[in-house]
């Protein structure tokens, strides 16, 4: 390589270093001793009560769930917000019946604030005496009296079905009537009970009027031509069959044509 070619590499390179000039050695030092105290500091913030909760601040949920959340994340009371488990904490209040999702967030020096996703009511489950709130997830939330929340429709199931406070009801119980009642929210009648039967779901609205939708599949669809047929219901029709949503059927007998 001639000397021509050798010169401004060399150049090149020396101008380089200027512009990226290589940190100093005491720059270096200086550096890890920085580092090296902010560990420190890090461990001594999470052994010692200079971040300790003091404070859980709850959102996203009603009050009872609110205070549920409160009472579980309770036990962190005192504990470090940097030694906080996230994933341990989201867990135990996933594990709430009330509780479909939760996040947290560190508030330094001292507040924990967590943000719910509630589980949403849509029924009441009634199995001969035993009544439990119902979601559109169809989890069982809470047991409750067979009369409370009369806004909230009545879901019957066999007595032979499983329930367990914070488990699902089988789907081809409860879960299935829950979700199509969670379809159901903005229906303009109210629905006073629902249940899976032989011949499909069935709606009844509190004016007695029984709503049959068929398998609950399409309820979406079902639902919305049903809210048609009840502007313009025959006098003295006790029923209204959607369950072909090309066909649907008014009478006023209470065995439809279909069954």
């Amino acid at each position: 390589m001639s000397r021509a070619t050798t010169i401004p590499r060399a150049r090149e390179q020396v101008q380089r270093a200027r512009r990226f000039p290589l940190p100093s050695p005491q720059s270096l030092v200086i550096g890890c001793g920085v580092l090296a105290l902010a560990g420190g500091l890090y461990g001594v913030g999470r052994e010692t009560s200079a971040f300790a909760v003091q404070r859980i601040d709850v959102a996203g949920a009603p009050p009872a769930v609110r205070r549920q959340v409160r009472e579980t994340a309770g036990m962190l009371r005192g504990k470090s917000l940097l030694s906080l488990d996230g994933a341990a904490l989201r867990s135990s209040l996933v594990g709430l019946p009330a509780v479909v999702d939760a996040g947290y967030d560190r508030a330094f020096p001292h507040t924990l604030r967590i943000v719910v996703v509630p589980e949403v009511p849509v029924g009441v489950v009634r199995q001969g005496a035993k009544a439990w709130i119902v979601s559109a997830r169809g989890r069982v939330v809470a047991p409750v009296n067979p009369h409370a929340a009369q806004r909230l429709a009545r879901v019957w199931i066999p007595r032979t079905t499983p329930v367990a406070v914070g488990g699902f009801l089988p789907a081809n119980h409860g879960t299935a009537v829950a979700r199509a009642l969670a379809l159901a929210s903005r229906f303009p009648a109210h629905i006073a009970a629902a249940s899976l039967r032989r011949n499909g779901l069935v709606f009844r609205l509190r004016s007695g009027l029984e709503l049959r939708l068929g398998d609950p599949t399409d309820v979406r669809l079902k639902l919305a031509i049903a809210r048609a047929a009840l502007r313009r219901l025959p006098a003295g029709s006790t029923y209204v069959d959607v369950s072909v949503p090309g066909r649907p059927v008014a009478g006023n007998s209470q065995v439809s044509g279909r069954d």
